[in-house]
């Protein structure tokens, strides 16, 4: 009985609408927080910050901001690397052509900008859904990567195609190590999952979820169909558009248009549906899932001694991966967070069976 509920009385209404309301996860959440900003800096290396830890952080946010429109909304959405583009290059933009902007303002303005563009192509989701919903959203991301390709007014007139971004600089700190950058990805996700959790939460998550289940039935209560889609639409592509400028300017440092290609909507879309749909931690845990899994089966060889040349280890990387998930949809559908919670169940009535 780890995971023991009797006795915590809940004596007020803010109590009772705590976002964490039983001990054991505000002392779970504590203990993650300060592993991540205090201990995981002390302990870890360069390769292990900009491998691992800053692309985790990034898609975690990205992955958050898809899951809000398919996840809470229900609306399908293939052009999440577009919309990732859009943040981008608007941060981008934004910096180059206002001198002395603030980079945290220039990520925010970024993702006002995607927001107004994820709104735009959210429009056919007022007639239709599903399958067509989702080659709507995929001509999204063909017509942004078009654009992003063609127009040189968005690269600065580069003749390569190729940007590099200004360096990051807050109230004259400058974030050039990975250690800042870790800590700056870090601060922003956590703002981030702490708003999107309390948006879920309210009015707004219940008229989005209203929607996702049946959107005839919601109408008839007095919900507007259109509110519901375009807000799903627009707060989802404002949390992309900041990853967006995350990967770009913190991670990458350098682009081009290929950095944003189908295959990065496709892998965030993975990630929301390995780590569970309508789920602020299997957003973080399908982010954790996609980030780790190729690293760790491209090391094992090494571990164990075993002499594979690099082309090889990349077929057997891809093929490994895609064998994993489909099993791993098969056992568990609902993704990793639901193993999270058949754990809580668990730990509930340990050590009685039931």
């Amino acid at each position: 009985m780890f995971y023991r509920e009797a006795g915590q009385f809940k004596t007020s209404y803010g109590a009772d609408q705590a976002v964490f309301p039983i001990l054991q996860d505000r002392v779970f959440i504590a203990l993650w927080l300060a592993i991540g900003f205090i201990l995981v800096p002390l302990v870890s290396t360069e390769y292990l910050f900009r491998a691992i830890f800053i692309p985790f952080l990034i898609m975690s946010l990205a992955a958050l901001g898809l899951n809000l429109l398919v996840g809470y909304c229900g609306q399908l959405s293939l052009g999440t690397g577009g919309f990732m583009a859009v943040g981008a290059y608007a941060a981008y933009n934004l910096s180059v052509r206002i001198p002395g902007l603030n980079p945290l303002v220039a990520f925010l303005l970024a993702g006002g900008v995607t927001t107004v563009v994820g709104i735009v192509f959210g429009i056919p989701s007022l007639r239709i859904r599903g399958y067509y919903l989702a080659v709507a959203t995929l001509a999204a991301q063909f017509f942004l990567d078009w654009v992003f390709s063609r127009v040189a007014w968005f690269t600065n007139n580069s003749p390569s195609g190729s940007i590099t971004a200004p360096p990051i600089t807050l109230f004259s700190l400058t974030f050039e190590t990975p250690v800042k950058k870790y800590l700056l990805c870090l601060a922003i996700l956590v703002l981030f999952a702490v708003v999107a959790k309390n948006i879920v939460r309210g009015r707004i998550g219940r008229v989005w979820m209203a929607t996702r289940d049946m959107d005839v039935a919601a109408e008839i209560i007095g919900i507007r169909p259109m509110y519901a889609k375009l807000s799903a639409f627009a707060v989802s592509s404002f949390f992309i558009g900041v990853a967006g400028a995350l990967w770009a300017s913190v991670h990458l440092g350098s682009w081009e248009p290929l950095a944003f290609d189908i295959n990065r909507s496709f892998s965030i879309l993975f990630m929301v549906i390995i780590g569970g749909l309508s789920s602020i931690l299997g957003s973080l845990l399908g982010a954790a899932f996609i980030t780790l899994l190729p690293l760790l089966l491209n090391q094992l060889p090494q571990w164990f001694g075993i002499a594979i040349s690099t082309a090889m280890i990349s077929h057997l990387e891809s093929m490994i991966f895609g064998a994993l998930i489909v099993f791993f949809l098969i056992v568990e559908p609902l993704g990793l967070a639901r193993l999270w919670h058949i754990g809580k169940e668990k730990l509930r009535l340990w050590p009685f069976p039931y």
